[in-house]
């Protein structure tokens, strides 16, 4: 599970040093968590999922800002289809249902997300968006931003949308592990409703 040294591993200087500690701290726990939620979805789904941890190889000069791993029904990829979010950032871990980097279809499934609306308004409260996967920015959903975001998905080039909870690095769940696991299961079961919507 993850601790403050997960966290602390953005705090060091240099692309290598930096690198080298993901692959050392931060990567071992994607896996470990990863599979166990592999398990869970494929039972959900009842189809083979597979599981992608982010190496930033086209990175030459800037440590990454966070990291994250992914979980799809594609063997060699998953930014081209909906897809499950596990990732850290400084100051929180993400768990997602991503649509980024211009997926195939997206208009049609943020159309699809607009007409069902209720299944957006009827997740737990925590529940939080992100428009940018590039950027650290998330914010609880209401009806009004969904729409909004929803929008901008169907009708920008480079519209995104994740859709997930977070974990703050402060959050006292670190100290139970078992509670951070349980919590962040939960979280990939509401999302299955809205990952089956997007398979068409």
């Amino acid at each position: 599970m993850f601790t403050q040294e997960s966290f602390k591993v953005f705090e060091i200087a240099g692309l290598e040093p930096r690198l080298q500690a993901i692959r050392e701290e931060i990567q071992p726990i994607f896996q470990s968590i990863d599979e166990i939620v592999k398990t869970e979805l494929e039972t959900k789904l009842q189809e083979p999922l597979f599981i992608h941890i982010a190496q930033h190889r086209r990175r030459t000069v800037y440590p990454p800002e966070n990291t994250w791993s992914a979980i799809s029904s594609k063997k060699r990829g998953y930014k081209m289809e909906p897809h499950f979010q596990l990732g850290i950032w400084p100051d929180y871990v993400f768990m997602y249902l991503s649509m980024i980097d211009q997926p195939s279809k997206k208009e049609q499934m943020a159309q699809l997300l607009l007409q069902n609306n209720l299944l957006l308004t009827q997740l737990p409260s925590d529940t939080v968006m992100n428009t940018d996967h590039t950027k650290d920015h998330y914010e609880f959903i209401t009806q009004a931003n969904v729409k909004q975001a929803l929008e901008r998905l169907k009708n920008v080039k480079k519209g995104e949308f994740q859709i997930g909870r977070v974990i703050p690095r402060d959050s006292q769940l670190w100290q139970k592990p078992e509670q951070a696991l349980e919590y962040m299961l939960s979280t990939y079961r509401f999302l299955v409703p809205l990952y089956q919507l997007l398979q068409f």
